[in-house]
């Protein structure tokens, strides 16, 4: 093997195996770990800075996946739309305990048919009432700032944050529900959470309607919605959404009011 060939193998296996390169190495940084209630498991990946201190509270972002990543492998759920919380410049600027759960196979975030024009809230879901009761022990024990819990989800997630917003008014100090829907009738449940809704206007898995008839009844009960359509995106709209650091941005810039 001649000299050149040889510094260009060296300098592959470099680029191959420098540290950080590995694109799911951040996944390695969060913590798997399971709640367990009298209704059953759920599996869930948590995220916790390393560099806080014992006096300092911080962010908590609740990730609610989609339909595709429902399971119990506690791996699937970090498939989309995490990694881009979990970037290194995104982790420094907006340092905040992340929260993966991971819905059964067998259920739903919110047990609605996804297709229709509309739904109405049914009784909580298992896997939702769980996600509460996991977020109302972590508040406990780590050093959460409760005035700064954030919920965002796609999809099947985006369904479960309008739903979650409906069933603890007032608990979350911003929501992003990507290519969801919700109970229109519960509108006037959120009106004290901003709300910057997203949706692909192709999505022919999720009507557009579903994110704009939300967005305009949570506005005319008096709340601080929005709803950003992507002309030529369908229903796998979530990258555009997440990798805009404005985004980002625009959800920890808010803080609940006391």
């Amino acid at each position: 093997m001649n000299r050149a060939v040889k510094i260009f193998l060296i300098f592959c296996f470099i680029i191959i195996f420098v540290p950080g390169q590995c694109q799911s190495d951040w996944k390695k940084e969060t913590d798997t770990a399971t709640y367990v209630n009298t209704k059953g498991t759920l599996p869930y990946r948590i995220f916790i800075p390393d560099s806080i201190s014992n006096s300092e509270k911080i962010p908590l972002v609740l990730f609610l996946h989609g339909a595709g990543e429902r399971g119990d492998d506690n791996e699937s759920q970090l498939l989309h739309g995490v990694k881009y919380f979990m970037n290194d410049t995104i982790r420094k600027q907006f340092p905040c305990i992340l929260l993966v759960p991971q819905c059964p196979v067998s259920a739903r975030w919110v047990e609605v048919d996804w297709s229709r024009p509309s739904h109405k809230m049914p009784l909580i879901s298992i896997p939702l009432q769980q996600v509460f009761e996991l977020i109302d022990s972590l508040i406990l024990v780590l050093p959460v700032d409760t005035e700064r819990i954030y919920i965002t989800g796609l999809s099947m997630g985006g369904f479960g944050t309008w739903d979650a917003l409906a069933r603890r008014p007032g608990f979350f100090a911003a929501a992003m529900p990507v290519c969801g829907g919700g109970d229109e009738a519960t509108a006037h449940l959120m009106q004290q959470t901003p709300i910057k809704a997203f949706h692909g206007n192709l999505d022919h898995l999720v009507i557009p309607a579903r994110s704009v008839n939300m967005v305009k009844a949570v506005n005319d009960a008096g709340g601080n919605a929005e709803c950003i359509v992507f002309p030529k995106l369908g229903h796998l709209c979530w990258d555009q959404v997440y990798s805009d650091v404005e985004n980002i941005r625009w959800l920890f810039s808010h803080k609940r009011e006391k």
